[in-house]
């Protein structure tokens, strides 16, 4: 019985003048690193070209953009899947709408060297 009693005691006991002191050190050590590390940061922050970084946060802002647009747009598309008539009804707006277009653009050679130029301007245009 007085074994058991004695590993009570040692398992609660509590911390010594030693930990204390080491613990203090260790919080001192932090700290200094803390200080040292933020001192980095603050060298390294200086050395950036601020006006560079505005153009780079604009395409990192649009790119986010994009992909939550994207995760809009499949949520949006996979909650039209779940219905029943739905996605048939898409697919024949869909082959309605490129038999018209097609009609209206490519049914005689003027529509369709028309159309040929205007892409041809659009491409000039946008990419020079």
């Amino acid at each position: 019985m007085s074994e058991d009693s004695t590993a009570v005691k040692d398992s609660t006991s509590t911390a010594t003048p030693e930990t204390d002191t080491a613990t203090a050190a260790e919080g001192v050590n932090f700290s200094e690193r803390y200080s040292e590390v933020l001192g980095k940061v603050n060298a390294t922050l200086d050395q950036v070209d601020w006006s560079k970084v505005g153009r780079i946060g604009k395409i990192v802002g649009i790119f986010a953009a994009v992909i939550v647009a994207q995760i809009l747009i499949k949520g949006i598309l996979d909650t039209i899947n779940l219905l029943p008539v739905v996605p048939g009804l898409l697919e024949l707006l869909g082959v309605v709408v490129v038999g018209q277009w097609s009609w209206k653009n490519l049914t005689t050679s003027e529509k369709r060297q028309a159309l040929i130029s205007r892409v041809q301007t659009l491409r000039q245009e946008y990419l020079g």
